[in-house]
């Protein structure tokens, strides 16, 4: 409204904007069914689809949830790829896969003479991704002291070398990731809470294979059209029995154990479709019928975990592939709960 110098109304202005591409962009969302590399038309997984592009124009640090194999590493590659800085690198680091000494020369880098060992200067991964994205997966995993040194990355954007006091200014935008319920790890004393705050700017949790089991027929193509690609071979497709055994499958490893579940099924498959007896035999109960409710879960993770032990016969290789975890995540479970081979 717009008056004038004695407060009398004179007119009105209105701004118009064209909202026609941003519907059709949100009409396009809704129906897809590929997005970057992630696979699925659930409606959870469209909203998901949204939420990476609404954080297209912005350097906000999120934090990726999600049970173990849900997919959280392609989930950072597409905000990434979405986003500004898609030009410029992308740097992965597995924070439970270094130790807490490895793990700090890995991220900030260090100066020649820091420690035995360190023989020239060495850039750490902050540097590396200057410009462009840091994706910290297993972030529930960092040590107290480089969980210190983190929230200081965080807050003034800027580090210090392992054995240095030169501080340098990074352009980073990170994105976190873990499995485990960081709430509780605060509670525990195990996260400090500053630093989740920090890092919860944007959370973004992905769903279980199990609460969009509507999508697996259209991730077994994707991964038949992987593995014939991989190996030249001209796998046409998955039968109906097939289909329905992993339909009624509880997938405690989410995507990670269907794509293993194919994977094994291109090695043993002769013929030109996937059949029932190519897939691995756990999907399937003694008499041959699909083992859907009998896969669900123990009354506990301690349970499953010593459960999945045993069926692998103690190998933690094989063990860590089945729960979807890593081999030092697992190792630190068995320590935790003093679970050993009787």
């Amino acid at each position: 409204m717009l008056r004038d110098d004695e407060n009398v109304a004179k007119g009105l202005i209105a701004i118009l904007r064209d909202v026609t591409e941003l519907e059709a962009l949100r009409s396009e969302l809704q129906q897809q069914e590929y997005f970057f590399n992630l696979v699925g038309k659930n409606h959870r997984m469209q909203a998901l689809y949204q939420l990476v592009q609404d954080l297209s124009d912005s350097d906000a640090t999120v934090l990726v949830l999600g049970e173990s194999g849900t997919g959280k590493e392609l989930v950072a590659t597409a905000i990434h790829g979405a986003s500004q800085r898609c030009k410029n690198s992308f740097v992965k680091v597995n924070c439970s896969a270094l130790s807490e000494g490895l793990l700090e020369s890995e991220l900030f880098g260090h100066v020649k003479g820091a420690f035995t060992g360190a023989i020239r200067d060495k850039i750490g991964r902050f540097e590396e991704a200057s410009g462009g994205t840091l994706f910290l997966d297993e972030i529930g995993d960092l040590s107290p002291n480089v969980q210190v040194k983190l929230l200081r990355v965080l807050q003034e954007r800027e580090i210090e070398r392992v054995g240095s006091s030169e501080t340098i200014k990074v352009d980073v935008r990170v994105i976190a990731a873990t499995h485990q319920d960081l709430q509780q790890a605060i509670e525990d004393g195990q996260f400090r809470e500053d630093l989740y705050y920090r890092l919860n700017v944007m959370p973004l949790e992905l769903p279980a294979l199990r609460q969009r089991k509507e999508d697996i027929p259209l991730l077994v193509n994707h991964f038949i059209d992987k593995y014939n690609a991989r190996t030249r071979r001209n796998i046409q497709g998955i039968g109906h029995e097939g289909l329905e055994l992993l339909m009624d499958y509880h997938w405690p490893g989410n995507v990670r154990e269907l794509e293993n579940a194919i994977e094994h099924a291109f090695i043993k498959c002769r013929g030109g479709t996937l059949l029932p007896s190519c897939l691995p035999t756990h999907l399937r109960s003694d008499d041959g019928t699909p083992n859907g409710q009998a896969s669900m879960r123990p009354s506990s993770d301690k349970e499953y975990v010593q459960q999945v032990l045993e069926e692998c016969q103690w190998n933690r290789s094989d063990a860590a592939e089945r729960l979807g975890m890593h081999r030092s995540t697992l190792w630190r479970k068995m320590k935790e709960w003093d679970l050993i081979k009787r």
